[in-house]
């Protein structure tokens, strides 16, 4: 079928052939087409990838809410430019 989209080609190795055996059972429906259930397995593999950088996600969130402001009073409030002031253009 004709596609402006990037195609991929992937040996089935052991381990793939093993992942297309198990999706087999599991969509059963899709046991004879073994590209469409590498696609099946691709889509729920990225839902999740898509639930860890969620994770990520709410980890990095949770890391900056706790050390927001922690150095507060550190700087001078003109500490930018006197760090500007000191390099030439």
């Amino acid at each position: 079928m004709p596609t402006a989209r990037p195609r991929h080609t992937i040996t089935e190795t052991d381990e793939v052939a093993r992942a297309l055996d198990r999706a087999a059972k599991v969509w059963p429906e899709l046991r004879h087409d073994r590209s469409a259930l590498l696609r099946r397995i691709v889509e729920r593999g990225t839902a999740d990838l898509d639930r860890e950088h969620d994770v990520w996600l709410e980890r990095r969130r949770a890391a900056i809410r706790e050390t927001a402001g922690s150095l507060t009073g550190v700087y001078r409030p003109d500490e930018r430019q006197l760090l500007r002031d000191e390099w030439p253009e």
